[in-house]
């Protein structure tokens, strides 16, 4: 697949994962790759061979699941409110966000293929939110929330990010993380909501259980 298109982008899609719950957050229905499909076991060259980006969206995340989580549990975080979904992946947070009530949900992502797996995600579990397909750090549409699970693993993003949702809560936006001790995670300004045990795999992950935290900035 080098050239992507709407109609091969769901092909892909459709032929390489399963509808399933993610074992955290059973009340959601995703697009996933498991152990039957060979999109699990590709590595990033192979994938780079064929024209692939890797298939982040393809997986539930710890930090996303936690952040999940967190949303469906305390639904007033989002009820009413305006919400970005900012590095969404699956749709995973877009989906609880807009299962929680939330007046208006975005899901951000760079990665071509998300518009398509979110929008089959979106279906699965009768929920709607709308798509922003382009690098929208530093952008401020009028959020009221911005979900962010797994964002703070690379220390360039990182250090992109910190000032963004920095200026964001400046102006009263709730920013909330969802993280399973990434490295880059900032050490100050971040007040812990929840903890859980997040079950993953270990093959993306060097555990079987990530201890997953959702953080909010102070």
């Amino acid at each position: 697949m080098t050239r992507l298109t709407p109609k091969s982008a769901k092909k892909f899609i459709l032929d390489n994962t399963a509808l399933m719950a993610p074992p955290h957050v059973p009340e959601v229905l995703l697009h996933l790759a498991d152990e039957a499909h060979d999109l699990w076991l590709r590595t990033e060259e192979e994938l780079a061979a064929i024209g692939l980006p890797p298939p982040f969206w393809a997986f539930a995340w710890a930090g996303g699941q936690g952040l999940a989580r967190y949303v469906l549990d305390h639904p007033e975080t989002v009820r009413g409110k305006r919400v970005l979904d900012f590095a969404s992946g699956s749709g995973l947070v877009a989906i609880a966000a807009a299962k929680a009530g939330a007046a208006a949900v975005t899901a951000a992502d760079i990665d071509p293929f998300c518009e398509t797996a979110i929008a089959l995600n979106l279906e699965a579990n009768l929920a709607e939110a709308e798509f922003l397909g382009q690098d929208c750090v530093g952008a401020d549409m009028g959020w009221d929330v911005v979900l962010a699970g797994d964002v703070f693993y690379d220390r360039s993003f990182a250090d992109r990010l910190l000032p963004w949702f920095q200026a964001l809560t400046a102006r009263g936006a709730d920013i909330l993380v969802g993280d399973p001790g990434r490295a880059y995670l900032p050490k100050d300004g971040l007040r812990s909501l929840a903890v859980y045990q997040v079950p993953v795999t270990r093959v993306l992950e060097d555990a079987e259980v990530k201890r997953t935290t959702v953080w909010r900035l102070a």
